[in-house]
């Protein structure tokens, strides 16, 4: 690892220093398209190349044009980003940025709907499709340490998702897309604005048999967004969401029993339903020269039956988040410098309700745990612009959180009643070079943290019932320097180096029956993406990910974190044909791990896989008709692959699988109008 970044930083020191300046200078065409602006790394709109981050936007017409029946397949495809999943469908894939890995990657990623964090109180992941994928206008991925804007989980980075907001005259949406296994997607949306109101209506229903036996999966969901323009100084916006998601759990497989058939399950009845609903409720106030003022509100409530006979565990868990976010915004300049500084206060309240059964009709309750999550913060950043091409930015964070808790067995007895308090502190400091018109190279150091979840903190699923008053927070040092650049008009390149030392992560100990804080973890690597745009003939594009975690030091030093692998890439090719018609070839690389649990790397490791993608979209050029269609195979190969794995050896019995689909067809047709 030592030799990749130190053949990285040369790399990177030529390009920024050694080439000739004019290559970053931007030629004189209209083809040139600046970055967008983003509202994810600052809290506030920001143009990209400002930021000293990896940060990588995702529009609608992307997600549209990528025929993605879910966000996890827009986001999979993305440098540094990787999923697993336990059922073969995306509604509950683990998230995995910058090679964490362990259980509990999701963690250490914050993940938001229009700003406000959709990351569940307990150790569960995201319910990915509780947003309406044709309800997006776009998607921010912010690598990198967060915590000072965002606190708890912002580790890794921040993924925002930003829905839809109406503008101009009505258009209405209609899609449907088809494929194997018995997939159908339906959606459908209506968006558009009248005199000072907006309005942006969609829905979606979704519903695949699955490629094993028992992963069935369906979701219902829809999207409601509305804005008023009351003035010149103040603007209100609502946002309501609204998700149901059946799905059913396959469970793992042994060797021998992929080898007689990959798509049998291995478990005998394991299903859950979600329901989850979401609001929020944004104010806008514009204070002329003395700054602006916004407020957010939101609820959300998450009710979730999970039925694993497997495990003979039979829950329904109903959580309740409540939150206010208010922040100030102020741009003036400093003795004729730019400046900008955002002020923000964070609080979240969160309620969560556990009922365990005996049956899974429910007839016999043998537990109630009540958790709450009360968490305080507030931040301040600063960014100032030294030189016109030179801009520092700076920030501190301070937050403090409770996780109390009580749990009472059917017999009446109560194992635990008690509490823990966090308090967290966050620092931050970065520099950005700006170069030409459109390059840059940046460079920052934070401290992060994560608090533990409800059910880490606590104890009610599994072992015995208990309250770990012990277990301490995560923390950690982030160290990034990286570049984008354009060495030609068309050409984008970028290049980012990163280091993350982590202490007191948080893992379940078989032996003990209990989670306890691991010892000292590093986690680093390089992030490589290009993109290049050959006039109206084609494009290619890719990205390469080189993950290196271990621990530091205890009992598994030396070691590698399990289920992290050390090479990702992806490639593809948009070629631009006659009538329309793109073709686009694509392929996944994802590397070799050590299988879940594996610490002391003694046993066999997770298979590299390499997936082959080929689609074929028509996208005519009409006046008032938007019409777009597509046909696609994945897996062209039928690559045999899994993206999970455990080490089962260590108590004497076979490793297990969850395997992922084969080759898949589907295609779709979308008209606007």
């Amino acid at each position: 690892m030592k030799n990749l970044l130190s053949c990285a930083a040369v790399l990177l020191v030529f390009m920024l220093f050694v080439l000739p300046v004019p290559i970053f200078a931007q030629e004189e065409s209209d083809a040139i398209t600046m970055e967008e602006t983003v509202v994810t790394a600052s809290r506030d709109k920001e143009d990209v190349r400002r930021i000293p981050a990896n940060v990588s936007v995702i529009t609608a017409k992307d997600i549209e044009g990528s025929g993605a029946t879910s966000i996890v397949e827009v986001l999979e495809n993305l440098e540094s980003i990787s999923f697993r999943t336990f059922s073969g469908n995306p509604s509950q894939a683990v998230i995995d940025m910058r090679g964490f890995g362990g259980d509990n990657p999701h963690g250490k990623t914050l993940v938001m709907l229009d700003g406000r964090r959709l990351n569940r109180p307990d150790q569960a992941s995201v319910n990915w499709f509780q947003i309406p994928i044709n309800n997006v206008e776009r998607i921010e991925v912010v690598r990198g340490a967060s915590s000072v804007l965002y606190g708890d989980s912002a580790v890794a980075g921040v993924i925002n998702i930003i829905t839809k907001r109406g503008k101009g005259k009505p258009e209405i949406n209609a899609s449907v897309i088809a494929g194997s296994y018995g997939l159908h997607d339906e959606r459908v949306g209506i968006t558009g604005s009248y005199d000072k109101y907006s309005y942006a209506l969609t829905g979606e229903n979704q519903k695949v048999f699955g490629y094993r036996e028992r992963s069935k999966f369906a979701s219902k969901g829809a999207g409601l967004n509305l804005g008023y323009e009351c003035s010149d100084y103040f603007d209100i916006f609502l946002g309501v969401s609204f998700n149901r998601t059946d799905f059913e759990m396959p469970g793992c497989l042994k060797k021998t029993e992929m080898e007689q058939d990959r798509r049998q399950a291995g478990n005998p009845n394991d299903d859950a339903s979600n329901e989850y609903s979401n609001i929020n409720l944004k104010m806008e106030s514009f204070l002329g020269d003395s700054g602006r003022l916004d407020v957010n509100f939101m609820y959300g409530n998450k009710n979730i039956t999970a039925d694993y006979a497997s495990y003979s565990s039979y829950s329904v868990v109903d959580i309740d988040t409540y939150g206010i976010m208010p922040k100030y915004i102020l741009e003036k300049d400093i003795l004729g410098h730019g400046n900008k500084l955002i002020l923000g206060l964070d609080y979240y309240h969160e309620n969560l309700d556990v009922d365990k059964y005996s049956d899974r009709e429910k007839t016999l309750k043998t537990s109630t745990a009540e958790l709450t999550k009360n968490s305080l913060g507030y931040y301040l950043r600063d960014e100032f612009n030294i030189l016109k091409e030179l801009i520092l930015s700076a920030g501190y964070r301070t937050e403090r959180a409770e996780i109390k808790g009580n749990n009472i067995l059917s017999t009446g007895t109560m194992p635990f009643d008690s509490k823990k308090t966090h308090t967290g502190e966050a620092y931050e400091a970065g520099l950005v070079y700006l170069i030409g018109e459109k390059s840059k190279v940046f460079t920052k150091y934070a401290q992060v943290y994560r608090y533990p979840f409800t059910d880490e903190q606590a104890s009610y699923y599994i072992g015995t019932p208990a309250f770990l008053t012990d277990l301490e927070k995560e923390k950690g040092k982030s160290y990034e320097i990286g570049t984008q650049f354009y060495p030609r008009e068309n050409l984008k390149i970028g290049l980012t180096l990163f280091r993350i030392d982590m202490e007191d992560e948080i893992v379940w100990n078989d032996i003990a029956s209990r989670n306890e804080n691991l010892d000292k973890t590093r986690h680093e690597g390089v992030e490589f993406a290009m993109s290049y745009k050959l006039e109206d003939l084609a494009k290619i594009y890719g990205n390469f990910t080189y993950h290196d975690a271990e621990f530091r030091n205890g009992t598994y030093v030396g070691k590698k974190v399990p289920l992290v692998p050390e090479e990702m890439a992806n490639a593809g090719l948009e070629i631009y044909l006659p009538y329309a018609l793109i073709l686009s070839p694509e392929v996944r690389y994802v590397g070799k791990s050590y299988l879940g649990g594996d610490s002391d790397n003694s046993t066999e490791q997770l298979d590299d896989y390499t997936i082959y993608n080929l689609f074929l979209r028509y996208e005519p050029e009409l006046d008032d008709l938007k019409i777009s269609a597509f046909f696609g195979v994945e897996n062209l190969t039928d690559e045999k692959y899994s993206t999970m794995g455990y080490d089962r050896e260590k108590y004497g019995s076979p490793n297990v699988y969850y395997p992922s689909p084969g080759v898949t067809v589907k295609g779709g047709i979308s008209i606007g109008f």
